[in-house]
């Protein structure tokens, strides 16, 4: 079954500032949507509009047709993950007490088969005993990826995921994430590398201040142009000899 988010001309504000203007967008099972733009864009804001975590000023927020405020917490739970930006541990969870968090909303006979699986593909098994605190944020990060996993949802919302790894460990997140989306998930990422995006998102939504300012497949979307006003840095995209487009900061 196909499951679709539909977000229609939402505004977010706080105070008396407007963070969000008037964005929309639209993300189904077999999608990957990068959200792009620079610091201070709205990205992580929009993540959480639609998320549901913060509070709208005006537009809608639906999942196959239904508007997300009328969802109960765990129905809800059941239909999107989060993976926020910042993740904090007070206490001295295990790493599999961690990824158990993910089966919270489903309790069922498979839990245990589902956590390990979540574990093994995010090659945390092995730090299953050690306690959060005592891994480095790129092990940190892997384990949270983890417990996303095991929440089993159609849908994903991933801030700004690969911001801590290393070259190799963001490769084999985002392939892992692409991979979801070809069994048939959805998952918008706020990302901050344009090349990241170019290489595995379908789509892409670029912000600035708080608008959005285009929209589309990448390979149309971000062009030299679009890129270097939303940067304010002179930008140029190129093709390498096997065809693949690459960003690069254009220093002519």
């Amino acid at each position: 079954m196909t499951t679709n988010l539909t977000a229609s001309h939402l505004v977010v504000t706080r105070g008396s500032t407007t963070l969000l203007h008037d964005v929309s967008l639209s993300v189904q099972s077999g999608e990957l949507l990068a959200v792009l733009g620079p610091n201070g864009a709205g990205k992580s804001t929009l993540l959480g509009a639609i998320a549901g975590d913060f509070p709208l000023a005006s537009g809608s927020v639906c999942i196959n047709q239904r508007e997300l405020s009328s969802l109960p917490p765990r129905e809800l739970a059941r239909m999107r993950a989060v993976l926020p930006q910042q993740i904090a541990i007070s206490f001295p969870f295990t790493v599999r007490e961690i990824v158990a968090m993910g089966r919270s909303p489903w309790l069922n006979d498979d839990d245990d088969e589902r956590i390990s699986a979540a574990m093994q593909r995010m090659e945390v098994a092995s730090l299953a005993g050690r306690t959060y605190q005592t891994l480095s944020v790129g092990e940190q990060a892997r384990v949270s990826m983890a417990r996303v996993l095991a929440q089993d949802t159609p849908l994903l919302f991933l801030d700004e995921p690969t911001a801590v790894l290393d070259i190799g460990q963001q490769e084999r997140f985002l392939s892992i994430a692409r991979s979801l989306v070809d069994e048939g998930r959805g998952v918008i990422a706020v990302l901050h590398d344009l090349n990241v995006a170019m290489r595995f998102a379908t789509k892409v939504l670029v912000l600035h201040q708080g608008r959005c300012v285009a929209s589309g497949n990448p390979r149309t979307v971000l062009t030299d142009a679009l890129l270097s006003d939303v940067y304010h840095q002179k930008i140029r995209v190129t093709a390498t000899t096997d065809g693949r487009s690459v960003i690069l900061p254009d220093h002519s």
